[in-house]
């Protein structure tokens, strides 16, 4: 027994070895090519996983391939909660809250439509499908974010509608599930759910979030200053763990503990300086592994067989998704906030932006393992839309906010 557990570890040594290497590499090639590289990140993933070169597979280490793409999202979250301001978020709060609800169910009902007729399945699991795909991906949004100098304004609805609306996603899918497996649909249940996951995880995010940042920060309760880096990774996973074990979203908790400490001055807290710059090198270097890891391990899980026999019908639905469903959605999401007074070319930029990443493959894979019926083609719609929105919306991103003339000179936008 031991002699397999040790067989076993070494082939897991060797395969985040491997995986590492590839990320490396696609990140030299990416800055030759022009090239995000994430998109390179899945191209590696699928040139050394079990369908071409086969260096790579993840099948008999499922709770590692968990532990990589849920741990990478909460930490990059938690990434993104650090960019987000109090003051900013305030303004927007009405467009990132209607993004995330009602964005979400106008975009999963519209890809529904077009998806039953393009796909011939059934209206329910054409809805299964659009609520898979309805979410974007902070792991994307939050990397992608800091390169481009926009206003903060677009630039933290952006991220927080990623956060907030994986757990619209989630929800909205097991509710669909539910109703497939026989039982029925109650719309002001499900809305009291959501409302009590996403307001569950701020709770749990805020009082972790300042807990960690007492202790780390020059307080005199601050007994773990210098320590800011360690104590971040032990807070995400017991946030998200906590989060989890309470039946609320694990996601919005990271996100909130982000927060908590990007705007630790509204708390008259601090970090000396030397403890602060070590954390953010500590940072990039682990966001940076994480990235690699999550997408070049979605590389190695597509399937080449489903997507050929599908791609014709998923290449439909992800255009439906990208220039029906999403301008749709944000268009009846932002008229209701008038606080906001979003430009025109800003509610376009918001249309382009909707990158689909770790969230939705994890809820296709999840369909697979549980042998939904139409999981495989759900499969291959989702991971069409991871490849042609990080390669076409999450590349152009840039172009687009200097095309739209919405880059600004500072962050102070």
């Amino acid at each position: 027994m031991d002699s397999n557990i040790s067989a076993l570890t070494e082939q897991l040594m060797e395969l985040i070895a491997i995986v590492i290497v590839s990320g490396i590499i696609s990140i030299k090639l990416s800055s030759k090519l022009r090239l995000p590289d994430t998109v390179l990140f899945i191209i590696a993933g699928v040139l050394i996983g079990p369908e071409l070169l086969g260096l790579v597979s993840f099948k008999n280490f499922p709770m590692a391939n968990q532990l990589v793409l849920t741990f990478g999202a909460a930490y990059i979250l938690y990434d993104g909660g650090r960019e987000i301001e109090l003051r900013v978020l305030n303004k927007v709060k009405v467009s990132v809250t209607s993004l995330s609800t009602i964005g979400v169910l106008i975009s999963a009902f519209v890809t529904a439509f077009f998806a039953q007729r393009i796909l011939h399945l059934d209206f329910m699991y054409a809805l299964l499908l659009g609520t898979v795909i309805a979410s974007t991906d902070p792991s994307v949004l939050v990397p992608l974010f800091k390169s481009i100098n926009i206003s903060p304004k677009l630039k933290q609805t952006i991220i927080s509608e990623s956060a907030f609306n994986d757990a619209s996603g989630a929800i909205m899918t097991f509710a669909i599930l539910g109703i497939i497996a026989g039982g029925s649909f109650s719309l002001t249940a499900n809305i009291l759910e959501l409302v009590k996951t996403a307001s569950g995880g701020v709770l749990v995010g805020g009082i972790l979030g300042y807990i960690a940042t007492l202790l780390v920060s020059e307080h005199k309760l601050g007994f773990l200053t210098g320590h800011k880096g360690e104590i971040v990774v032990a807070v995400v996973l017991g946030a998200y763990s906590i989060a989890n074990h309470l039946g609320v979203s694990g996601f919005m908790a990271v996100f909130v503990v982000g927060i908590v400490f990007g705007n630790m001055s509204i708390f008259n807290l601090t970090i000396e300086e030397e403890g602060y710059n070590l954390h953010l090198s500590f940072k990039e270097v682990l966001v940076r592994i994480l990235r690699i890891m999550i997408f070049v391990t979605l590389g190695t899980q597509m399937s080449f067989s489903i997507l050929v026999q599908y791609w014709k019908g998923a290449l439909l639905v992800v255009l439906v998704l990208v220039f029906i469903a999403r301008p749709v959605s944000v268009l009846f999401s932002v008229m209701i906030d008038r606080r906001a007074r979003w430009s025109f070319k800003e509610i376009l930029y918001l249309m382009w932006t909707r990158e689909t990443g770790v969230i939705p493959a994890a809820l296709a894979g999840m369909l697979i393992s549980m042998q939904i019926a139409n999981a495989q083609v759900i499969s291959a719609v989702t991971f069409m839309t991871i490849i042609i929105t990080l390669s076409f919306q999450a590349s152009s991103a840039k172009y687009v906010a200097k095309l739209l003339k919405l880059e600004v000179c500072d962050e102070s936008g």
